[in-house]
């Protein structure tokens, strides 16, 4: 393989692993409900060139809940009854890919730091909402899919989030 980089593209709500120009793998995400864009606080999915800056959850099973990017002592894993006791709650599981930007005044630092506000790539249980827009801000994936994706990209591996 040579060097990997990642596009999600948010119109179509796909992220793409490249192989050099080779697209090697596509998978179906959920980016944020309120569109695109990058100012703390608007829950709005931010675009343009980002780095892994960090890879959270090696080694813990599929459905590991992470609170505070912490598998979480209360629900350790995710499941139906855990969904019921936390109504509403935007569950963050498997493997955490936690996403720095690259461009200044764009999406690093200010207002519109991505890494200050905490946008990853993420598992989710919500497999229905996969395909359309639906986050709270960051890039949902199926856990087995964002799982693969861990285990296949380094940290410092470049993001490309797009229209």
């Amino acid at each position: 393989m040579g060097i990997l980089r990642l596009t999600v593209d948010l119109a179509a709500q796909r992220l793409t692993v490249w192989d050099g120009a080779h697209a090697s793998r596509h998978y179906p995400v959920s980016t944020a409900a309120n569109g695109p864009g990058e100012i703390e606080g608007s829950g709005c999915t931010p675009r343009g060139r980002h780095r892994i800056r960090a890879k959270i959850g090696a080694g813990e099973p599929a459905g590991a809940v992470f609170r505070a990017r912490r598998v979480c002592a209360e629900v350790p894993l995710y499941t139906p009854e855990a969904a019921a006791r936390f109504p509403g709650r935007d569950w963050i599981t498997s493997r955490i890919l936690w996403l720095s930007g690259l461009e200044v005044g764009r999406n690093r630092l200010g207002c519109v730091d991505s890494m200050r506000r905490y946008i990853y790539i993420h598992g989710t249980p919500h497999l229905d909402t996969l395909g359309r827009p639906a986050s709270h801000g960051c890039v949902r994936m199926r856990d087995a899919d964002v799982i693969e994706l861990f285990d296949l990209i380094p940290v410092g591996t470049e993001v490309e989030l797009h229209e």
